[in-house]
């Protein structure tokens, strides 16, 4: 197509999707509201991947009055041309190229221990004070110049680091008479890391240290906007911080500038003549609510696009799914009580629960309840708001499951767990009770684990064969086989000993319309074995000692059966 223009997928870089001509959704508005709303330190809470990296990269780009190592002024207001930025009133543009700015991104301290974490960090420091080098020749004091080289070069001892964006600040201020902007992007990718990590204690008291004296005392600082998925608890980073501005997903303010509107997408499905993805897009990857805006996963909907714009007929994909760790879900399920996991079977049914919203949750607080992991499920984008009500002063949401992008992540993280949970188990009992016919038994212990699990797909046929086939594949005397060709039809599962000469069983498993249907339910299934001649295969293929099992299942009930 003569207008296709190439997606940014990965490139979180304001002046690289300009130059290069990339397909942009334009922002640029956010930067007029941040300028009439005067905020001092700003905290913009929103799931990852949903463009805050970019956001804070046009941020600098409009603002910093930059220079390079040769300390010539490199120009960027071209960058802007044709925006909606450059269409609003003259004060916004006043501020045009005005300010020193000091950007960091704390992706990289995703560490397995403290110190590799700490160095990463240091490291992201450092390159910003290589950024700034030109203002050396303006560090006239005595000691100042050490100090910077030191910091820049990596060799300053830990606690300089600790003040290191204060001194810079102090830096820029001599250098260029303005007071400093501070862009800090995922501020909360190295907590929730050292969360898992099991370092935790040792991370936050270094941030503390970084962020106060950045921002608490720092008389150099213009303003700050800062970004992660949950608020910074004033109680442990900023005590006494009495200007943070926290723009949570609740709130209303700045709402369609993370994440991309209805309007936007239907304007860049237009733009690659695919309009008739609207719906597959919607089902996929729409469904957050900020404040009262409907928006859709950024990087699922370029990603999807890029796919699509080739091939209309392709398929969508978890995109956002393959781009984070998933811990906070997979911690929910491992931890879940009965409760807990009947609340997940209704939100995969497509329905809801119901929960107090605590916004000053942290990491350290995951553990300390069930409702704690709800809502960090909510602010990293697990959930979405269906509804909002008070009930005193506390704030109650309805919450649902946004997409089916994310439904799959559940699916899968529950799976994957059942499949662990089960090679924990000694099931030979069951094995044995397969063995002997004693259906009574293997009611039991089928039943027991059946109330332990998490079911999906709303308790229909394929979840009940996954969770079946899961349990008997652990038998290590047996080859396990699944919906093969035989008779009539197509049995569910085959379980046999290698040798003709041992033992082969047959399950058909039902799903019974009532608990008081099971009886008859697998009456029924020992019948359809029969009728379909499902043992005609396995008498043909040698064995003789076979045994025939119909299992019926109603929710986290069952029934065992044997045709004897």
């Amino acid at each position: 197509m003569a207008e296709y223009k190439a997606l940014p997928i990965g490139i979180d870089d304001f002046k690289k999707i300009i130059f290069n001509d990339y397909y942009y959704i334009d922002k640029t508005l956010f930067i007029q509201e941040l300028l009439d709303k005067k905020g001092k330190v700003n905290l913009f809470m929103r799931p990852r991947r949903f463009g805050k990296t970019l956001v804070l990269s046009m941020l600098r780009y409009y603002f910093e009055k930059e220079y390079d190592f040769s300390r010539n002024l490199v120009e960027n207001a071209y960058l802007f041309d044709g925006l909606n930025i450059m269409r609003t009133d003259k004060s916004c543009k006043e501020h045009m190229g005005q300010y020193p700015v000091i950007f960091l991104t704390l992706k990289s301290a995703k560490q397995p221990d403290f110190q590799m974490a700490y160095t990463a960090m240091r490291e992201v420091i450092a390159s910003e004070f290589s950024r700034h080098k030109w203002i050396l020749d303006s560090l006239t004091e005595k000691g100042e110049k050490a100090k910077f080289l030191a910091l820049m070069n990596e060799k300053a001892e830990r606690e300089e680091y600790n003040t290191a964006l204060l001194f810079l600040s102090r830096c820029l201020y001599k250098a260029y008479g303005e007071k400093v902007i501070i862009l800090i992007d995922e501020y909360d990718v190295p907590l929730e890391n050292a969360y898992f990590a099991g370092f935790y204690d040792e991370m936050i008291g270094f941030i503390r240290s970084l962020f106060e004296s950045a921002l608490k005392t720092n008389s150099y600082l213009e303003f700050s906007v800062i970004t992660g998925c949950l608020r910074i608890s004033k109680e442990s980073i900023f005590t006494g911080l009495n200007n943070l501005n926290m723009i949570s997903v609740l709130s209303e303010l700045y709402s369609e500038y993370f994440g991309f509107t209805q309007e936007e997408v239907e304007k860049a499905l237009r733009f690659y003549r695919r309009e008739s993805k609207v719906e597959t897009m919607r089902q996929w990857y729409d469904g957050y609510k900020f404040g009262n805006t409907e928006v859709y996963n950024p990087w699922s909907v370029i990603k999807y696009i890029q796919d699509i714009a080739e091939n209309e007929n392709y398929f969508p994909r978890p995109y956002w799914a393959n781009t984070s760790s998933n811990s906070i879900v997979k911690n929910l399920v491992e931890k879940a009580d009965i409760s807990v996991k009947e609340e997940i079977e209704r939100l995969i049914e497509g329905g809801t629960i119901e929960k107090t919203v605590h916004e000053e949750v942290t990491y350290g607080d995951i553990d300390k309840s069930d409702d704690n992991l709800w809502n960090f499920l909510f602010f990293t984008g697990y959930l979405k708001k269906v509804e909002e009500s008070f009930e005193g002063r506390n704030v109650k949401l309805k919450l649902a499951i946004p997409n089916e992008e994310v439904k799959y992540i559940y699916e899968n993280i529950i799976m994957d767990w059942f499949r662990e949970e089960i090679k924990k188990e000694d099931l030979s009992a069951l094995y044995r009770a397969f063995e002997e016919e004693d259906c009574s038994t293997a009611t039991d212990i089928i039943g027991a684990n059946l109330a332990r699990t998490i079911s999906f797909y709303d308790y229909a046929e394929n979840f009940y064969h996954g969770f079946m086939l899961g349990m008997l594949s652990q038998a290590a005397n047996y080859i396990v086989k699944s919906n093969r060709e035989a008779g009539n039809g197509r049995y569910d599962i085959v379980m046999k000993t290698p040798s003709r000469r041992g033992l082969a069983m047959i399950f058909e498993l039902k799903i019974a319309t009532t608990i008081d249907e099971l009886e008859k339910t697998c009456q029924y299934g020992l019948k359809q074995i029969e009728d379909k001649h499902y043992v005609d295969e396995l008498y043909n293929d040698g064995y003789r000692n076979i045994k025939r099992y119909a299992i019926a299942f109603y929710k986290k009930d069952c029934e065992v059966m044997c045709n004897k």
